[in-house]
């Protein structure tokens, strides 16, 4: 082999080697680079107990518990369906029912999210486009609904 020869050989292999790496990773992060999965795509596609995952949506009116030792218990909706959510801990000042929620965690056997984190809007203004394009697509979202006033496009 010449110079030349050797080198183009050790340019094409690398290459090759650097294309299967990329693939290899895409193909590992393409279930997971959802930023959060809403209350119907939990429904539907039943993740299983050990796949960790974000939940968002909004705090459904009326089902927020506090009970002892900081444990909370109420539901996430996106208007076509709802997921129980259980967290021990201290929440976000801004989270309260009603509001853009997005919790951390795994999906128990019994259908209830047990969350390790819960993330809340950060100013008056503010929902996630993710959640907006949820809202809208569950036919929920609606532009001046006192429910979501203020929330951005």
């Amino acid at each position: 082999m010449t110079r030349k020869q050797r080198r183009l050989t050790l340019i094409g292999g690398s290459g090759a080697v650097l294309a299967v790496a990329i693939g290899l990773v895409l193909y590992a992060l393409s279930g997971s680079i959802v930023f959060f999965n809403s209350p119907t795509d939990i429904v539907e596609k039943h993740p299983s107990p050990a796949t960790r995952i974000r939940l968002g949506g909004m705090v459904k009116p009326g089902s927020l518990e506090h009970g002892a030792d900081l444990r909370i218990r109420f539901e996430v909706t996106d208007g076509n369906s709802e997921v129980p959510v259980r967290y021990q801990g201290v929440v976000p000042d801004l989270f309260r029912e009603g509001q853009g929620v997005v919790a951390e965690g795994t999906l128990g056997p019994d259908g209830t999210f047990d969350a390790d984190t819960i993330l809340a809007k950060h100013d008056e203004r503010y929902m996630p486009k993710e959640v907006v394009e949820a809202l809208k697509k569950s036919g929920r979202w609606q532009e001046n609904s006192a429910d979501f006033a203020g929330a951005k496009k």
